[in-house]
């Protein structure tokens, strides 16, 4: 990385606004005078050493975050993040979902859902060089094989060693990029969640906002075989053993106190052009909304509350709800802002700054206008785009096609194929077909893609598939009726519902799909040509952006380090630290939310009802006053949630908050309603982060579940 990205843009960031940023661990020992002004107390150069406390503690499990907070195992991340175990695990004569789980012995402890893992991230890497070496003068769709390749070489040499997970990341649009090592831990199982009326308490109702009362937190527990390394699941396994954990603080934290949080940000998209804010706001983020919510509609019209089929699709509803009400924020405050006018302001701003240097507009002096020619051209067809992603909600179209995209990879030598059909990619691949037996019905997946396909019928010809269109029977004179018809017929004669049957097609030749009578398997057979070439043409499109992106944040970085304003890359995925301190907000004119709730808001929110259904035992403890250890004098009771003003985002969830002393003191799990937007801007004075305070979860475990045993191998501060 350039020396300049680390010292004066890194420094000169600070000055202006101290809280935004997701810091890439290397990158904080330049900061070190600003963490300890701030109130860090252990050495700002520890928090870069992956292999040392506190961030090898610090662990991700593949779209969550999680921290290991005992000698043996012990994984404490949020329940929503838990949910798909819980759910996997729950049936309607145990629904763990609703009554909540906790196992005394390591014996008692359930699975968690196939394919499960837990990801110690032990080293990260500047491969930027070896990615671009001999691929530059490509383009389109050579330049992204050539790259897509040069990443394969890269993770097949650091994957020699077994037991790992590598991966190679891109940061600025691909003007650096690094590769991540992590040992895989393969043995996860379900130790503890608390009920769903405390660990959802406030359901999706209370989801991104404050003031909140949720007991967002459960366990699990990583192991590995006998020798100490990575295994299948198995019944000889033992507890695997951290090089260090997290201590959890029974004191918490106080207004204004120094926070800081690890973990794993999906996406953020602050560097994105004012053409690609308009199409996303005006356009995706309203079209997503609406089929996010239709889909929850059919889910619940379909199967009815408390059946096994209700059961399997709580996590899909879950996943459907948050995110639409994600989309709902994102329009919202959109239509409020002056985000689009901003961007455009900038975009302005830079092409003075880059036409004022005859340097500069030999480097630059093209890339917006290519990068602009690039998106427009991105967004032709996306309609039909976006249906046919949603479709992916439909299990059969999913499998099948996914069964049959294998048997054509494993024609090809390993290193050709594919990511996501490699040799290193099959337990996973074989993980998710086994999922499908807990989370398939179907009744709701024929209604979910009935009513997507009719909404794709309805596309001007132009935008349709032709190959898609003859596997079921649409043509300029729609009928509905017929298509109904068509895959009534489909799902009673496909046997891919059928656990044996659907693995046993992993291992079958193309051939062998050929031949097939099944219908969703001739239906992935007739539209696999039509699928390569829309794959190949996104390829092709992606290889230019690849080649132009980066050119336009290598001037963005130039010009904010001109500016003096922060440095540093959109979230992907990647390990990284933010830092802020516990602080209120002003959600609007008129009101001020205090940074903390207390016990006495779940007895006042309650009532009796889902989602805000309290168990009686805490009801009663709450009205007793039963506070035990965890009474802070100044809110008068115990604290439940509390707010931060920490820079994150999704991924960011189950996330350790940590103190000075980088001791547990929360767990991230979700954002205020005002700071959704924050993916795309951080605002100081909205952007908030939501924690379960550290004293809550040690109450409901000692207090209301009798988690004793966990409580007694956790290291706890007093």
């Amino acid at each position: 990385m350039k020396k300049w990205l680390l010292t004066a843009a890194i420094a000169a960031s600070f000055t202006a606004q101290a809280d935004e940023g997701m810091w890439q661990p290397h990158q904080l020992p330049a900061m070190a005078d600003m963490l300890k002004e701030k109130g860090l107390e252990i050495d700002a150069k520890s928090i870069s050493k992956l292999t040392e406390f506190p961030m090898n503690a610090v662990i991700s499990l593949g779209g969550c975050t999680a921290s290991f907070v005992s000698p043996k195992g012990l994984v404490v991340t949020n329940h929503h993040c838990a949910y798909g175990s819980i759910q996997y695990n729950s049936t309607p004569e145990k629904n763990l979902l609703k009554e909540g789980f906790l196992a005394k012995t390591y014996q008692e402890e359930l699975p968690a859902t196939p394919g499960s893992r837990v990801y110690v991230t032990e080293a990260v890497t500047d491969v930027t060089s070896k990615v671009k070496n001999g691929q530059m003068a490509k383009v389109g769709n050579d330049f992204y094989a050539g790259i897509e390749q040069q990443e394969k070489a890269l993770v097949a040499e650091c994957e020699q060693e077994a037991g790992y997970r590598c991966q190679v990341y891109s940061f600025h649009g691909g003007l650096e990029y690094y590769l991540v090592k992590q040992l895989e831990i393969r043995d996860v199982r379900l130790t503890y969640n608390p009920a769903g009326s405390v660990g959802k308490y406030g359901g999706d109702i209370d989801n991104w906002m404050w003031p909140r009362h949720t007991g967002d937190f459960s366990f699990y527990r990583a192991y590995v075989g006998k020798d100490g390394k990575p295994a299948d699941f198995h019944k000889d396994n033992v507890p695997y053993e951290p090089k260090s954990f997290l201590k959890v603080s029974a004191k918490g934290v106080s207004d204004g106190d120094f926070v800081m949080v690890a973990g794993y940000p999906g996406r953020t998209n602050r560097y994105r052009t004012a053409n690609e804010v308009e199409n996303q706001f005006e356009w995706a983020y309203p079209e997503g909304k609406v089929l996010r919510e239709r889909l929850i509609e059919i889910i619940k019209d379909t199967a009815p509350e408390g059946s096994d089929e209700r059961i399997k699709y709580e996590s899909a509803i879950a996943g459907l709800a948050n995110y639409a009400k994600n989309f709902t924020s994102m329009i919202e405050f959109y239509g409020k802002s002056t985000m689009l006018d901003d961007r455009k302001s900038l975009e302005q701003k830079l092409a003075k700054w880059i036409k004022a240097d005859k340097k500069r507009q030999s480097k630059y002096g093209e890339v917006l206008v290519q990068l602009d020619k690039l998106i427009a051209k991105g967004e032709q067809g996306q309609e039909r785009d976006l249906l046919m992603s949603y479709m992916g909600y439909s299990t059969m179209i999913n499998a099948s096609d996914s069964l049959y995209r294998l048997a054509n990879e494993k024609t090809l030598p390993d290193m050709e194929r594919e990511p996501g059909y490699q040799e290193r990619d099959m337990t996973q691949f074989i993980s998710g077909m086994e999922r499908i037996e807990r989370r398939y019905a179907a009744s709701v997946d024929k209604a979910m893609l009935t009513d997507l396909i009719i909404k794709y019928a309805a596309l001007p010809s132009d935008q349709r598939l032709t190959a898609f269109d003859k596997a079921f029977g649409i043509d300029n004179n729609f009928d509905q009726a017929k298509l109904i018809k068509t895959l009534d017929t489909m799902y009673a004669n496909t046997t891919l519902s059928d656990k044996e049957t659907r693995m046993a097609w992993i291992n079958k030749s193309v051939a062998d799909f050929k031949k097939s009578n099944d219908p969703f398997i001739q239906y992935a057979v007739s539209t696999y040509e039509e699928r390569m070439a829309r794959e190949k043409a996104r390829k092709q499109l992606a290889g230019d952006l690849m080649k132009v992106r980066p050119q336009y944040m290598d001037a963005i970085i130039a010009y904010n380090r001109e500016l003096g304003k922060p440095v540093y890359a959109d979230a992907n995925s990647s390990l990284r630290v933010s830092i802020g301190n516990v602080k209120g907000y002003s959600p609007q004119d008129g009101l001020v939310a205090v940074p903390f709730t207390r016990l006495e808001g779940i007895v006042a929110k309650d009532t009796g009802v889902d989602p805000f259904d309290a168990p009686a035992k805490q009801l009663e403890l709450i009205k007793q006053k039963q506070y035990g250890d965890y009474y802070v004098k100044s809110i008068d009771s115990v604290p439940v949630n509390f707010l931060s003003t920490l820079d994150t985002t999704g991924g960011n969830s189950g996330s350790p908050t940590l103190n000075g002393r980088a001791e547990l003191v929360g767990l991230l799990f979700d954002g205020v309603y005002e700071s959704i937007i924050g993916d795309w801007g951080y605002d100081d004075q909205s952007n908030r982060s939501i924690q379960v305070d550290s004293r809550y979860m040690l109450w409901v475990m000692e207090h209301l579940d009798n988690a004793d045993n966990l409580l007694a191998e956790m290291e706890i501060v007093k």
